[in-house]
């Protein structure tokens, strides 16, 4: 089993100068101890369960591009984009870019986007839910077509693109992750054009396992083996003892979950890092066989 780090606050003391050297040692020392990837959440304004809408937030790809350049190893993915915030075509580019910079790191994590006060705050599009949805099936369709180095025109009912090039191409092909655990529309999608899926660990273990039961079936409609889709969770750490924590991932792993993301209580603690290294050291034989997104 693997371990991701999930952040999403920046509010760090003397921000925003501190920003940068704060987040840089961050992902320096998880790069350092075996945490298996980094994942921002999209958003331009802070969400409300976690602090103020005026909280400081950085844009996702650019603070990627960002920490491509201060890691070696930590793979690079968005916990999620939102799919109407970016033209699929600049998004698939920039995912791309990044995976050339980071030498095959970058990850596309995508969902039907839910915040519509930073969208209207911005300036942004936010239609309707089912529209959401349909521009999230059309851009799996066309990630996949230029992450497939396909340029042939695409015309769908949101999108035209005469010539999606996408030069240079990708070093590895960028999995893409789909968020959400819905059980008509988003698993559906999935088990037709994903290589992971994310659900969050506040379901419970029966949830996890019933929403895992809802993929399967998915995937055998479309004749597709559930194992190839990587399983992945995203929840708080908390302050555990290692203890705890092992005893909470080995749970997770049980299920067939591959990658638990999870988000620090305090990224400027060094001693959490401490006992991430020892739990990644007690984890990593846990769990089934890795998928392949995750097999490198």
């Amino acid at each position: 089993m693997l371990l991701g780090l999930h952040l999403c606050e920046f509010s760090y003391p003397g921000a925003p100068g501190s920003i940068a050297p704060v987040l840089g040692q961050t992902l320096r020392t998880a790069d350092d101890i075996g945490i298996h990837s980094f994942w921002p959440m999209d958003h331009f304004f802070q969400i409300p369960f976690i602090g103020e809408v005026a909280d400081p937030m950085l844009e996702s790809y650019a603070a990627l591009a960002w920490a491509a350049g201060v890691t070696s190893r930590l793979e690079l993915g968005a916990l999620v984009t939102g799919v109407t915030y970016r033209h699929p075509g600049a998004l698939v580019k920039a995912v791309t870019t990044i995976d050339v910079l980071s030498g095959g790191r970058a990850w596309l994590g995508i969902g039907a986007a839910w915040n519509e006060q930073e969208a209207r705050g911005l300036g942004l599009p936010f239609p309707p839910l089912k529209e959401r949805f349909e521009r999230l099936e059309e851009t799996l369709h066309i990630a996949r077509q230029m992450f497939d180095r396909d340029p042939s025109p695409h015309t769908g009912p949101h999108f035209t693109l005469e010539q999606p090039l996408n030069s240079p191409a990708p070093i590895r092909r960028p999995p893409i992750l789909v968020g959400g655990a819905g059980e008509r529309k988003t698993l559906r999608l999935v088990a037709r054009h994903a290589d992971a899926c994310n659900l969050f660990e506040r379901l419970g273990l029966d949830g996890i396992a019933h929403k895992l039961e809802v993929l399967a079936g998915h995937c055998a409609d479309v004749g597709r083996d559930p194992d190839e889709i990587a399983r992945t969770t995203f929840g708080m750490l908390g302050s555990p003892s290692v203890d705890e924590a092992v005893d909470r991932l080995g749970a997770l792993a049980d299920l067939g979950i591959d990658l638990a993301l999870v988000d620090l209580p305090d990224a400027t603690d060094e001693g959490v890092f401490d006992l991430l290294a020892e739990v990644i050291k007690q984890i990593a034989p846990l769990g089934r066989p890795r998928p392949p997104a995750l097999a490198g």
